[in-house]
């Protein structure tokens, strides 16, 4: 009996975090908003996927695709990436993020049909876990218990200690382009004080000047870094850093699809790839992606859009094929309070977690979990990902020169 989708549920939820995390365009306002993807088949499967939305939900979206594909082979993964994201089609209609979650819905039903897991689908994997860097953020403090905030050097080394002592963390990652860029330096460079030995990268999400990029580069050069990932916008400006500043470059944001990364190779801005199972369509696409690194010599990290346990599922199983993983995956997923998958979040050990060997994807739905933070979702609405509570009016510049200011303290509300 063929295995054809006759069904595509979406579900938007809320899940809670510690403490709401700032970045270069905004902030996650003390939660996540992600929208649940279940694709049923005419054989009774069911296939898990996710996706986010910058603090919105992508309910309709998916509802506007399932007409469309009642009917199709989940089987037949090409026919459907051209099916949703024709390159032209596209032009208009951007679906690559929900080919994203479809697709981890279809290799969770093939896997469970054929009674493997996702990652002896891609290849086998080529590790049993998968290791991760600690994600440090600049934080507003919770605001119902008051704790949380990390807006100093010290906070930020008691937040990395705190971390590393639950989880096992021996790399760490800063995620700046909040606090002045020299605020930001003595941060980071009293992080990698505070842990001797250990790996560490920063990220500011391109907000810096080249100028602030070329100071805070030359700043952390006695330092032990993975790489310097995003200070500034756009290839031409990467690689006009790499003349001034000799450190590896990072991206999750110039280079996302494969024209950018033929332009990259053809250029030479970036040196390591951070693949996004959603922001490049799917596991498939990261790992096609992989191997074009691989051939060129370019290194490949595992980014992190700020998963649940469904996306960090597919995180896994790409990261345990991909032979060319070279660094510490990145995941949010520790600044979460709870997940939706039956046993509560997956489990770090020595910094690591351990890749689904079950059938499919490896986990499964909790549905009391689901409909309780569905309804958080109804109370609460969606967010504006690219909007500071703490700063009303406040938008981003590229490059940016409108700093928070790390000398206050604030505790907005986040509705």
């Amino acid at each position: 009996m063929p295995t054809t989708i006759a069904a595509i549920r979406a579900t938007p939820v809320t899940v809670p975090l510690e403490a709401p995390l700032l970045h270069s365009n905004g902030a996650h306002w003390g939660r996540f908003v992600r929208t649940v993807v279940e694709v049923e088949t005419s054989d009774g499967f069911v296939g898990l996927g996710e996706m986010g939305g910058g603090g919105e939900d992508a309910t309709r979206a998916f509802a506007g695709l399932e007409r469309y594909l009642q009917g199709h082979d989940v089987f037949a993964l090409e026919k459907m990436r051209f099916a949703i994201c024709n390159p032209t089609a596209s032009l208009y209609n951007n679906r690559t993020q929900l080919h994203a979650a479809l697709e981890f819905a279809c290799l969770d039903i093939i896997g469970q049909k054929l009674g493997v897991p996702v990652h002896a689908l891609l290849g086998g994997k080529v590790r049993d876990a998968v290791e991760f860097a600690s994600y440090l953020f600049f934080r507003y403090a919770n605001p119902d218990t008051g704790e949380g905030e990390v807006r100093t050097a010290a906070q930020l080394v008691a937040n990395a200690a705190e971390l590393k002592a639950k989880h096992g963390f021996t790399s760490h990652k800063l995620k700046g382009g909040v606090y002045p860029p020299m605020h930001e330096l003595a941060c980071y460079q009293a992080l990698a004080a505070s842990l001797p030995g250990e790996r560490f990268r920063y990220d500011p999400n391109s907000a810096l000047s080249l100028a602030d990029a070329i100071a805070f580069g030359r700043g952390i050069l006695d330092i032990r870094n993975d790489y310097f990932e995003d200070p500034v916008w756009g290839m031409p400006q990467m690689k006009r850093l790499k003349e001034f500043v000799p450190l590896p470059l990072a991206t999750n944001s110039v280079v996302v699809n494969f024209e950018q990364l033929a332009e990259n190779v053809r250029n030479g801005a970036v040196d390591v790839i951070l693949l996004d199972t959603t922001f490049w369509g799917g596991i498939r696409p990261c790992i096609k992606a992989a191997g074009v690194c691989e051939t060129m010599g370019l290194g490949v990290a595992v980014h992190s859009s700020g998963e649940l346990g469904i996306q960090l599922a597919t995180m896994l199983h790409m990261g345990s094929v991909v032979p060319n993983l070279g660094y510490a995956a990145d995941a949010h997923y520790h600044h979460l309070v709870d997940d939706v998958i039956v046993g509560g979040p997956l489990r770090y050990e020595r910094g690591a977690i351990r890749v689904p060997d079950a059938p499919g994807l490896g986990v499964t739905l909790d549905r009391a979990k689901l409909a309780r933070y569905h309804e958080l979702f109804r109370e609460l609405g969606g967010y504006p990902y690219d909007r500071d509570p703490g700063r009303p009016g406040w938008y981003p510049l590229i490059p940016n020169d409108r700093w928070a200011d790390p000398g206050v303290s604030l505790r907005p509300l986040l509705r």
